[in-house]
């Protein structure tokens, strides 16, 4: 008899994300299959960074590469934790960069704010707990609930997600009247009882910042309730214009805070996988069990490499200097892939407040334009019924791989604007 995958694998399997299903279309060979050159494909899907990471922080690498005892001190086991020169380099960068009063006792190094993410609904919950997730976010975030949090006797096996719409899809706007939305969640919030509330910073896919009455909301109704807040900051310093209060909210003031933070994004890390979390010392020594049982310690030369480049950049001052630049190279991608949606296609978007993106009403189904416009364009848009309800006649595009090619950004919209007529 052959054997079988789990049941829930086998579910997945027959189930799969719609953005890595259109992102399997993007694959070079489904791209000649299509009659199109590879080469010439433009593509707005990729949710990556584009700028260089710090030189200081190859140095720092080539630092340890380059010493025979350091190198072999980087093989070792790091605590579960991450190191403590790790975590408390972090510390003194959130309160240094966001004025925020934390210390390493509150922080927990890991794998990827993926894996980080996972082993947090772990920590935190039981299956059967819900959670408040925005309509629309992060595709991701429901899979994971999925293998952590599902229920495992139903068929399907399903986690309790509910969803509150933060789009006006008729004014094309996000959260245009806070007031309501709090009120809704509230409404939903006592309706479900849930344990968890999680919502990006700035959001993925709609690159809006939730106002700062939103999160005072949420922090008071879960404090009021014994669940959690949790914020995912994978974009923190890459906002645009203010920052909310909410990024200086500290785990030491609320225990019902939880703060997800990526190296992808800032350092330009996407490969090189490290993560970590700040919340209260029992959450972390809660993570600290899970995380023994998932990866037993985060990486031990990464950790090196970045403790010894952000004490050094946060001494002087290049640190802050590397995050403002980085963010006028992505507010100038932002801004010319505006003036080219508006230019070449009139059609409504958002204005980004910071990291890649932006959300454009296509007034069709996204998943019938998107593969239309890539066969006879040769550009490439992702979904955005992948990331909720509310748009699934709309696209999210990325301008984040272009960043340092802003020329193919405009190319890319005239192409679709030749296309559909609307030049």
């Amino acid at each position: 008899m052959k054997p079988s995958l789990s049941r829930i694998v086998q579910q997945q399997i027959k189930s799969p994300s719609p953005i890595r299903q259109i992102m399997k279309m993007a694959d070079r060979k489904n791209i000649i299959n299509m009659g199109l050159d590879p080469d010439d494909v433009i593509s707005f899907g990729g949710g990556w960074v584009n700028h260089r990471a710090p030189e200081e922080m190859r140095q720092a690498y080539l630092d340890i590469l380059n010493d025979i005892e350091k190198f072999h001190a980087s093989g070792a086991y790091s605590a579960t934790p991450g190191s403590m020169p790790m975590r408390e380099a972090l510390a003194r960068m959130e309160h240094e960069l966001f004025g925020m009063d934390i210390g390493p006792e509150n922080i927990i190094v890991g794998q990827s704010s993926s894996q980080l993410t996972h082993d947090l609904f772990v920590t935190l919950a039981d299956p059967g707990d819900g959670i408040v997730l925005l309509d629309p976010t992060y595709a991701n975030y429901y899979g994971q609930l999925v293998y952590s949090l599902g229920v495992r006797s139903a068929s399907p096996i399903v986690p309790k997600v509910h969803y509150l719409r933060a789009m006006d899809t008729e004014a094309w706007k996000f959260m245009p009247d806070v007031g309501d939305v709090v009120e809704r969640f509230k409404t939903l919030y006592y309706a479900k009882k849930p344990k968890m509330v999680l919502f990006p910073a700035p959001d993925n896919p709609t690159s809006q910042m939730p106002p700062d009455e939103f999160a005072k909301a949420a922090l008071d109704m879960v404090t009021d309730h014994g669940g959690y807040l949790i914020l995912d900051f994978a974009y923190k310093t890459q906002v645009f214009g203010k920052e909310p209060n909410y990024f200086s909210w500290s785990p030491k003031n609320y225990e019902n805070l939880v703060a997800i933070h990526s190296n992808s994004k800032w350092a330009r890390g996407l490969g090189r996988r490290m993560g970590w979390i700040e919340a209260s010392e029992d959450v972390i020594a809660g993570m600290e069990r899970t995380q023994q049982i998932s990866i037993l310690c985060p990486d031990t030369l990464h950790q090196m490499a970045i403790t010894q480049y952000i004490n050094q950049a946060l001494s002087d001052g290049s640190l802050r200097q590397y995050i403002e630049q980085t963010k006028k190279e992505y507010q100038n991608a932002a801004e010319v892939t505006l003036k080219a949606i508006d230019d070449k296609l009139g059609m409504r978007r958002l204005t980004p407040k910071g990291g890649l993106y932006t959300v454009m009403d296509v007034g069709m189904d996204g998943d019938e334009f998107v593969p239309n416009v890539l066969k006879n364009t040769g550009v490439l848009f992702i979904p955005g019924g992948g990331f909720g309800r509310s748009l699934k006649n709309a696209v999210r595009i990325s301008y984040g791989p272009l960043v340092n090619d802003t020329e193919k950004i405009v190319e890319g919209m005239e192409r679709v604007a030749k296309y559909l007529g609307t030049e």
